[in-house]
């Protein structure tokens, strides 16, 4: 048995059908053998897999049991892997999906990177769809990561600190000191993100507008 199909291969092919039917015929077929690679353990394509998947998502078919594939890629050390992973999270997971709990401590371990891309695939993740939980857990890391030299890292933890204090309304003492000091950024992008913080901090805590004039 040759290699599975790439995905570019797959679009393809479900382009070149002249009927619903045929489509079906040829989605029902790719799912089974993507199903069979997800039982091997050691599969070398579970990134290639789980792309089909999602793209299977787009056009409306079921891809729910690739849910723990994609957490499967975001604990690989590899960034193919986990860019994969990171993007099914969010297409696939939901705050009502017992999967959503197991993806905080990678997703914690990937806060505290080496890398800034690797770090910014977690922020986007979190600020997608963090539940309350997963909110309240990994507050500090976030904090922590306003305070981040590189600025592409930066912008992306000042929105995710937007929608943790939209979902954990209490943590947001947490994050005045970083937004006064976020004021006085001369990077636009990120002076942008910083009025958007400040404008939800005044907006969860009244109190909070004083240390803002």
């Amino acid at each position: 048995m040759g290699p599975p199909l790439r995905l570019h291969e797959l679009i393809r092919a479900i382009r070149s059908v002249k009927t619903q039917n045929e489509e079906r015929e040829v989605i029902q077929r790719e799912c089974a053998e993507i199903r069979s690679s997800f039982r091997d353990e050691d599969s070398m394509y579970r990134g290639r897999s789980v792309a089909k998947l999602l793209y299977m998502h787009m056009l409306g078919y079921p891809a729910h049991f690739g849910q723990m594939e994609c957490l499967k890629l975001i604990a690989s050390p590899k960034f193919t892997d986990k860019r994969i992973g990171y993007l099914g999270a969010m297409m696939l997971l939901d705050e009502r999906q017992d999967a959503h709990l197991l993806i905080t401590n990678s997703m914690k371990r990937d806060l505290e990177h080496s890398s800034s891309v690797v770090q910014g695939l977690a922020l986007c993740t979190l600020a997608c769809m963090g539940s309350t939980e997963m909110c309240r857990d990994l507050a500090g890391e976030v904090e922590h990561l306003l305070k981040n030299s590189n600025s592409h890292v930066k912008k992306k933890a000042v929105l995710c600190a937007v929608h943790i204090i939209r979902k954990v309304p209490d943590l947001v003492e947490m994050f005045i000191p970083a937004a006064e000091e976020l004021l006085a950024e001369k990077r636009h992008g990120v002076l942008y993100g910083a009025v958007l913080l400040v404008t939800e901090i005044c907006l969860r805590n009244p109190e909070g507008c004083k240390r803002f004039r």
